[in-house]
């Protein structure tokens, strides 16, 4: 056990032993000889086979797949994803990565795994370990008025006495290296408009290196989100090698729009700023791996997966603690039904998405070697409300498949399979060109609570959730009971 986990009560120790019993492969049951091994991998091989075949095969779930709903929507299992959820959070609250929550974390979810009947067991990885502190933010001149304000992971902190300086507000990168002569000396703010948050995150990201190459003293950047009420968004943002480090906090939309407008009448704005973080040893943490042992070929894995980890405001419900959920409600429900497909399916918790997927790369470091015995890998990471359909990365023949699989969800009226499967902690595994695949769900909402004290259960609607559950269960089962794995 390290010190760190020693000193913070991390998990018992007995559970730490069984571990170091288990294999960190992907291993095969008693009896597994390579000429079976061989024989399965001959398996795999969906392109001589006519899609009527196929078609026919995937319809055959039908009753399977309404079984599924059933139970997740209307029968037992009805609203078990939330309220696991909601005594998760309740019980918890927020997880950033390093922290003593988190380790209390994956421990509880240790524990009901285990209780649920399904087997469980826990990968270690080092993880990032920031730390917030405190911090605050007022302006003094043109008038005073407190800011409010929420480091970005990474950031270093002010000296104890703060930085008091004017500020240079600008709209846009560009409109920074037209202006970099006023940045010398001065607290930037990043006004910039939203547009999406996969073009708008590049503020967050690199605004603080970018203000820094100038002479900045610091940045406060505009919350990444279409819609504020004067609430500030966190979130990781990467410092440039060779570049001088800078505070770095995120402000409301309503103060960045505040600033600029005074800004824009010729007034002098000046910020005082107080940081107190600060970045220590990395930390030790874990995956969470749940399993249900495929019958025919263990070997062979579909992947289900949320991350556990959240930021360290609001209770992480949305972000992720909602997909965290489906992907352990999918294994119980499957479980409840007596259903054993002819591949694993395995559920994992991932720890560290938010500083960059880092739990996430070390497993794929770890399994790569097996890389060819991966069927799907599957992730939720843009929250469980209302689901709309499945998206997929793959082979145009694998697509087809997938086609027909998503029929099977006719009951919940969530039939649409989209291009594009996406996810931080799937991503090295799509890249390789294993097939991949994510939730879409009516998430015009996720951008509002994300990384904000609003990320709570309040967010959270247990229909919805039962929904997702449904969804997820089916095509994991499917997929992995089929008589081959997808084509690559």
């Amino acid at each position: 056990m390290s010190s760190a986990m020693g000193q913070k009560g991390g998990l018992p120790f007995l559970l730490m032993f069984l571990y170091m019993l288990l294999p960190l492969c992907d291993c095969h049951p008693p009896g597994w000889s390579m000429r079976s091994m061989a024989a399965a991998r001959t398996v795999s091989n969906h392109t001589a086979r006519k899609v009527s075949d196929i078609a026919a095969e995937v319809a055959g779930y039908a009753d399977v797949a309404k079984q599924i709903i059933d139970l997740a929507v209307f029968g037992a299992a009805q609203n078990r994803s939330y309220k696991r959820l909601a005594d998760f959070t309740d019980t918890i609250g927020n997880r950033v990565s390093g922290s003593h929550n988190l380790e209390m974390a994956i421990k509880y979810m240790y524990n009901a795994i285990a209780q649920d009947g399904l087997y469980v067991h826990l990968e270690p990885v080092k993880i990032p370990h920031w730390v917030r502190g405190k911090e605050s933010a007022e302006m003094i001149l043109p008038r005073a008025k407190g800011l409010a304000i929420l480091g970005l992971g990474s950031s270093v902190g002010t000296p104890p006495e703060g930085i008091e300086a004017e500020v240079l507000v600008v709209e846009s990168f560009e409109e920074l290296k037209r202006r970099a002569s006023e940045a010398v000396g001065r607290i930037v703010v990043f006004n910039q408009p939203f547009v999406s948050y996969g073009e708008t995150v590049a503020y967050r990201a690199y605004g603080a290196s970018e203000a820094a190459k100038l002479g900045a003293v610091a940045t406060l950047i505009r919350s990444i989100t279409p819609y504020s009420i004067n609430s500030p968004h966190t979130g990781w943002q990467d410092y440039q090698d060779g570049v001088k480090r800078i505070p770095t906090a995120c402000i409301t939309v309503e103060d960045a729009e505040l600033m600029w407008r005074m800004a824009q009448r010729g007034q002098s704005i000046v910020v005082r700023l107080t940081m107190g973080a600060k970045t220590l040893p990395d930390a030790d943490s874990f995956n969470t791996v749940v399993e249900i042992t495929g019958w025919q070929h263990p070997e062979q894995v579909v992947l289900l997966s949320g991350h556990l980890d959240s930021w360290d405001v609001g209770q992480g419900a949305m972000d992720d603690g909602g997909g965290a959920m489906i992907s352990w409600e999918a294994l119980s429900l499957i479980k409840d039904l007596g259903l054993r497909p002819r591949r694993t399916l395995r559920t994992v918790l991932w720890t560290a998405e938010e500083q960059g997927g880092i739990g996430a790369q070390q497993y794929y470091n770890l399994h790569k070697v097996n890389m060819s015995n991966f069927d799907l890998v599957m992730e939720s990471d843009l929250g469980t409300f209302t689901p709309v359909g499945l998206q997929f990365t793959g082979s145009d023949a694998a697509r087809k498949v997938m086609e027909e699989v998503v029929k099977l969800l006719a009951p919940i009226n969530t039939t649409k399979l989209e291009t594009n499967g996406e996810g931080t902690d799937i991503s090295p595994w799509m890249q390789a060109g294993v097939p991949g695949a994510s939730l879409h769900v009516a998430d015009s909402r996720y951008f509002w609570f994300h990384h904000t004290e609003g990320d709570t259960m309040t967010v959270q609607d247990p229909q919805d959730m039962n929904l997702c559950s449904a969804l997820w269960a089916v095509v994991a089962y499917v997929v992995a009971d089929l008589e081959d794995m997808l084509p690559r």
